[in-house]
């Protein structure tokens, strides 16, 4: 809305729902020389609110049309307002006899919807289509959109960051006890995520996005639940090509029709219970996030014993053999040769893997395995971790991760591996990949 809109139209709008307040007042009451007066003085602030808005019609090319019927609309008003002064002065301040006058159908008030108006508002997309805007956006473009207005509430994967939604994952979980409901598990229509993310997002910025912007980031969140390559393009042209996984796991409710036998025309309110009792609660809601304070303090306490307990089982082993302190001293020797600055940029480029992967001491498992000692280990190797079959087949077929290829994986992970549990889009900077690879090898086992 224009400026003009805002400072012109608004507080116009106002006054003429006071003056045809009034004029309805009128038709209704007795009124005297004074209130004659003052409705007198309305009108003529309504008069000169509606030559604002015309003045700015004439002023704005782009904006003229709708301020010039804005102008008009308003003068018809001050026409409507000046009969009723006029029926009242003519009465000699008597109670008279005028209508407000009646628009639309309803009370007086208000006037219709302009043709711009109604396209403000208009946004919704329908799944076959409709609504629909030209435009398009590729999985790259996306994967850096997202990271910009999403990933702070999503994740930079789509995997979700603390409660906020998943909006990647899922895959064959509706069955189970604890569903996990994304884009790409639980979402019939392509064009529901297409219409929310125009709408609604980005988060406290709605309606920011181009088109093609919103194209990219829906693009995105495909190519993040495997529907698409990472070279899919998705516009207007090829939406309804999309196909989604659960679009056939959705009926028509039809229980008014289907149940009405079961529907009693009265309630019941007899033989009630005298008192109701809680026999179970929901165990799986996943809506408090955990305490990382609690969490932090117990590793805190954890840590404040063990360099202690270290120390002990190692004097215990020197006691006993004097070639335990040289080969502790080989890690340390390969520590000191990684360029310091450079697992510094490493540590940064790694916050994009930390929604997933661990590191360091006391580091769990989590979507990802545990990356410690990574660099020279056998793929699929991290005990407790339920890796993806390619992997597992990978490990088995002698698949080491050399810095080459933890260089190739990081670089694309899904053409690396087709099957990867992995949604990282991967890398496109080659000295990103060989920061966090130096920095994956400050991290020993």
């Amino acid at each position: 809305m224009s400026k003009s809109l805002n400072s012109i139209l608004l507080p116009t709008a106002g006054g003429i729902t006071l003056m045809l307040g009034v004029a309805y007042g009128v038709s209704q009451r007795g009124y005297g020389q004074d209130k004659i007066e003052l409705l007198e003085d309305r009108v003529s602030l309504v008069e000169a609110r509606s030559a604002e808005a015309q003045s700015a019609a004439d002023a704005s090319a782009a904006t003229a049309a709708a301020e010039s019927a804005r102008a008009d609309a308003l003068e018809g008003q001050v026409g409507e307002l000046q009969a009723a002064v006029a029926a009242a002065q003519a009465s000699g301040g008597s109670a008279v006899a005028v209508s407000a006058p009646i628009r639309d159908g309803g009370y007086g008030l208000g006037r219709a919807a302009l043709p711009e108006e109604i396209a403000a508002w208009d946004k919704d997309v329908s799944p076959d289509g409709t609504g629909l805007p030209v435009g398009s956006g590729d999985v790259w473009t996306g994967d850096e959109v997202f990271a910009e207005h999403c990933a702070i509430c999503h994740g930079d994967f789509a995997e979700g960051v603390d409660n906020w939604p998943k909006l990647a994952g899922g895959a064959d979980t509706l069955a189970d006890k604890d569903p996990l409901k994304t884009v790409g598990s639980y979402w019939p229509y392509l064009s529901t995520t297409w219409d929310y993310v125009n709408r609604s997002m980005p988060f406290g910025a709605a309606q920011t996005l181009s088109n093609d912007d919103v194209y990219a980031i829906v693009a995105y969140i495909l190519y993040s639940n495997d529907l698409v390559d990472d070279d899919f393009v998705l516009s207007n042209e090829n939406f309804l090509d999309v196909e989604m996984p659960n679009a056939g796991g959705f009926i028509i409710d039809d229980r008014e029709t289907t149940e009405a036998h079961f529907w009693n025309p009265e309630p019941c309110m007899e033989n009630c219970k005298d008192s109701v009792e809680i026999t179970m609660r929901a165990m799986v809601l996943d809506v408090t996030p955990e305490d990382e304070g609690a969490a932090e303090a117990a590793s805190e306490d954890h840590s404040a014993v063990t360099p202690q307990q270290t120390e002990e089982a190692v004097l215990t082993e020197s006691s006993v053999t004097t070639e335990e302190p040289v080969a502790t001293e080989e890690p340390a020797v390969e520590t000191a040769a990684i360029d310091p600055e450079l697992v510094a940029a490493g540590e940064k480029v790694f916050k994009k893997c930390k929604a997933c992967h661990q590191v360091g001491e006391g580091a769990k498992q989590r979507t990802g395995p545990v990356l410690n000692g990574i660099v020279g280990a056998s793929a699929g190797a991290v005990d407790g971790f339920k890796y993806s079959k390619p992997m597992m087949a990978a490990g088995e077929g002698g698949l080491v991760w050399t810095e080459a290829e933890l260089t190739a994986f990081l670089t694309k992970p899904k053409a690396y591996m087709k099957g990867t549990k992995m949604s990282f889009a991967g890398l496109k900077k080659e000295k990103d990949v060989g920061a966090v690879i130096a920095y994956l090898q400050s991290f020993a086992d």
